[in-house]
């Protein structure tokens, strides 16, 4: 099952059963990234967990098509054995959740194919994957990345 199958697939679930947690966002604040990475493992139906890590390359100065990233995700021990999943493209900066308008958002748009991610920035260190509408899912510590 291709990595963007999953993320859409959870943010309908979210969507259809009210998963979205409350008031609990963090992440205000500004934070500049030049050159930082994410790694962490997303939960997965068929196999040991998705390896994911994110690079953010430059900051809010620049235009924001020269803000880029990178998205690798593995599946790990997947009967099917499916590819690794690589993204490129750039991100934006958001700022508010439907629960706490100061927190901040990143905006991954991939080039080409592809989904949008959204991550939560929860502290300095770490990153939570959330929906298209900026909720947190219920078991939001499952879909946390941590900078390296």
């Amino acid at each position: 099952m291709p990595l963007k199958h999953l993320f859409v697939g959870t943010a309908m679930l979210a969507l259809l059963a009210g998963c979205a947690s409350g008031p609990t966002d963090q992440g205000a604040g500004g934070y500049e990234p030049t050159e930082v990475n994410y790694q962490g493992s997303l939960p997965c139906r068929n196999c040991d967990g998705i390896a994911l890590d994110v690079t953010l390359m430059g900051d809010e100065t620049q235009a924001p098509e020269e803000r880029t990233f990178t998205l690798n995700a593995t599946y790990r021990n997947h009967p099917q054995n499916p590819p690794a999943e690589n993204y490129a493209g750039n991100w934006e900066t958001l700022t508010g959740t439907p629960s706490n308008p100061d927190a901040t958002v990143y905006e991954l748009t991939p080039d080409g194919e592809g989904q949008t991610y959204y991550f939560l920035r929860i502290d300095p260190q770490t990153l939570e994957l959330i929906d298209p509408e900026r909720r947190r899912f219920e078991n939001s510590e499952l879909l946390r990345l941590q900078r390296q």
